[in-house]
């Protein structure tokens, strides 16, 4: 009676609050990333969140029935952070259905602002689902976007300079096609096309066109026995990652409770890392109520190094560039040939599923002997198998893998998500991965790969009052074996505290400070054996951001940075100072944002990692080192209907520098600037 009670006072409240919300955005996926790769040993490329949008905009067409849907489901909308996810779990399992939306408000982590935002996502209705739609139908309603887009650096690197010793075959464009056509998020069909910068077009090594293409068919949920199948292209997530993880890892950030792999098992293929897919076919089968199997076939040519007149291969190339002789003799150098599976079984609360990966090379991969790499993978066929769940008890979530490489040794991780009181959450990951375990796949959570390892992580998330939330993690790890730059068995430890004060749509300020200590090879060091030696960073972080009005946001950072290594004579500084202006009105043809920023550090150990908007659904993360500034601008024209027009234009100045970078792709002078034009037409 209660409950009834309450969801009338809600109908009637609720929609009132819901009104009264501006518009706004679901998540902003930039930031998510740079959060996630800011401890990287690397700077982040550039990044296509299309399928991130998709999903939103098939949620909206067809929304997420809280009553029906598993946790793989509520994971993959995106709608909602771990806690909530099982908050929202634990409180279906004690009081059954959901009876309307306004329900949401008495579970711990949602607020009334925060559902007003994913309302038009979201039903609990009974309605029958529509399982079997024609093939005609799927083919021919949806929505149809095609992506053409050009971009330059106008400043000609070494490779494309006439008196280069290696140059590039082809001209300084970067080109980049694509279409999609997608009937809500259940069938999608589309091919995608880039040419990089030296990169040679219908000539060369590239005849037919572009040098890396990529199409697919992917369908969804067709009838209950058939719950997906995909052609062509396509990527596998299997499990916490431990044989095979195609998907974007999430690992250590200040979305302290986000350390569980999830999400489809199968998904179309729609980026353009020309290393990380399947190409094949692919399926899920269902019977029953609670049992279901997947099982992929994928064989293409990969990229690598291959010594002259062997029949082998010395290591796997990832960098998809074929841009000079050496580049292109490396292309398609050998086919892989991987077939596994998973057979899962739905629980009341949870499920347990096993998994088996086999890949077969067409040469067998010989590394180059060295003493770190002498438990890595040799050979030309290896088999993978595995066991993972996960099981909810009231408001503890367990989850984890167990996994078994054909050199018989075994690979564990296991997790605890524990919502401890309506403010506290707390997240538990300890992992094992010793150094003779073998995958080609695995992309687990670590700090490096998926051997070699063995950490326990303890994060928290707090929110003591309304308008504060307070996030931390402590990270250690032991690494018993060598690794590269290390000669002898190392450790290390992270943690992070981040302090957000906020207020949703209006403004959100946060200080964030990052520690990290680890141990390499000591660079002072003399003599025929090393010693090592810690490396510590130290990063402290200031953001504000304002919605000024509704069509109005600025954003402000100011960053410090330390870097230090044991027994070397001083410290490494730095500091990063940007402010961004984001211009969309409501109602007007023409957006832009843009950005200008200053840094100034000792050198690359102490760079700072930053978002950077990018052209519609594409963004960077680049690491800012050295001395100097960065101005960019991004341009949006939506006055002709359908048709999307941007330009960017983005230019870093170092003043007394006389080149830009390394090698080949290093820039004379002391300025580098790029610009890109992108159209995109929905019909």
């Amino acid at each position: 009676m209660q409950k009834w009670l309450f969801l009338w006072v809600s109908s009637v409240y609720f929609p009132l609050i819901a009104l009264q919300a501006q518009p706004d955005t679901l998540f902003d996926p930039a930031i998510q990333l740079e959060d996630l790769l800011q401890g990287r040993d690397e700077a982040a490329e550039e990044f296509d969140f299309q399928p991130l949008y998709e999903v939103s905009v098939a949620l909206r067409k067809r929304p997420l029935n809280l009553n029906t849907a598993d946790e793989t489901e509520l994971r993959e909308s995106g709608l909602f952070s771990p806690s909530q996810l099982l908050q929202l779990l634990t409180y279906r399992d004690q009081t059954g259905p959901l009876l309307a939306l306004y329900e949401l408000q008495v579970i711990p982590g949602f607020d009334l602002q925060g559902i007003a935002q994913i309302l038009p996502y979201l039903t609990v209705g009974g309605e029958l689902e529509d399982l079997h739609i024609p093939l005609k139908k799927l083919l021919t309603v949806g929505r149809n976007d095609l992506f053409l887009r050009w971009k330059r650096q106008l400043e000609a690197k070494k490779g494309f300079l006439p008196t280069a010793s290696t140059p590039f075959l082809g001209n300084p464009d970067q080109l980049y096609l694509r279409f999609r056509h997608a009937y809500e998020n259940r069938f999608s069909i589309g091919f995608t096309g880039e040419k990089d910068p030296g990169e040679e077009l219908f000539k060369g090594s590239n005849p037919t066109g572009f040098d890396f293409m990529s199409a697919h068919i992917f369908l969804k949920e067709y009838t209950k026995t058939f719950r997906a199948i995909a052609l062509g292209d396509y990527s596998v997530s299997l499990g916490q990652g431990l044989i095979l993880n195609n998907g974007f890892g999430y690992g250590k950030s200040p979305a302290t409770m986000d350390i569980k792999r999830g999400g489809r098992i199968l998904s179309p293929f729609t980026s353009v890392n020309e290393a990380g897919f399947f190409r094949g076919i692919a399926a899920t089968l269902a019977w029953g109520q609670n049992w279901e199997a997947t099982g992929f076939f994928s064989s293409h040519r990969k990229d690598a190094n291959r010594p002259d007149s062997t029949l082998t291969i010395s290591s796997i190339l990832l960098a998809g560039l074929h841009r000079t002789p050496a580049e292109i003799a490396d292309e398609k150098a050998y086919r892989e040939t991987t077939l596994g599976g998973q057979l899962r079984r739905r629980l009341a609360k949870g499920h347990i599923a096993a998994n088996a990966v086999y890949d077969l090379l067409e040469l067998p991969l010989i590394r180059n002997p060295t003493p770190y790499n002498g438990f890595f993978f040799n050979g030309d066929r290896l088999l993978n198998l595995s066991i993972d769940y996960s099981w909810r008890l009231r408001n503890l979530h367990f989850f984890g893998e167990t996994a078994w490489s054909q050199n018989n040794t075994l690979a564990t991780v296991n997790g605890l998500l524990a919502g401890l009181d309506r403010k506290v959450d707390l997240s538990v990951l300890i992992r094992h991965y010793p150094p003779r375990y073998q995958t080609l796949h695995g992309a687990p959570f670590s700090e490096t790969i998926a051997n070699n390892e063995t950490g326990l992580y303890v994060g928290i998330e707090v929110r003591p009052v309304k308008l504060l939330k307070v996030h931390a993690y402590f990270d250690a790890w032991k690494h018993p074996w060598l690794r590269f730059q290390t000669d002898l068995p190392s450790e290390g430890y992270e943690w992070l505290l981040r302090l957000t004060l906020f207020k949703k749509r209006r403004w959100e300020i946060y200080w964030q400070v990052r520690g990290e200590s680890k141990e390499r090879n000591d660079p002072e060091k003399k003599g025929k054996t090393n010693t090592l030696a810690t490396r510590a960073l130290l990063f402290s972080r200031m953001h504000f951001s304002f919605s000024l009005s509704k069509s109005i946001e600025w954003r402000t950072r100011i960053e410090l940075g330390r870097f230090s290594v044991e027994g070397a004579p001083a410290p490494q500084t730095g500091m990063l100072f940007y402010q961004d202006f984001l211009f969309k009105p409501i109602g007007f043809p023409l957006s832009f944002t843009t950005r200008f920023g200053l840094f100034d550090t000792d050198g690359y150990d102490v760079r700072f990692y930053a978002y950077e908007n990018g052209l519609l659904y594409n963004f960077a993360i680049p690491a800012y080192y050295d001395r100097g500034a960065r101005f960019y601008v991004n341009v949006r024209y939506k006055g002709i209907r359908n048709l999307t027009a941007e330009l960017r234009y983005a230019s870093s100045f170092f003043p007394g520098n006389i080149e830009i970078g390394t090698g080949i792709d290093a820039t004379p002078g002391n300025r580098r600037s790029e610009v890109g034009i992108q159209l995109k037409w929905s019909f």
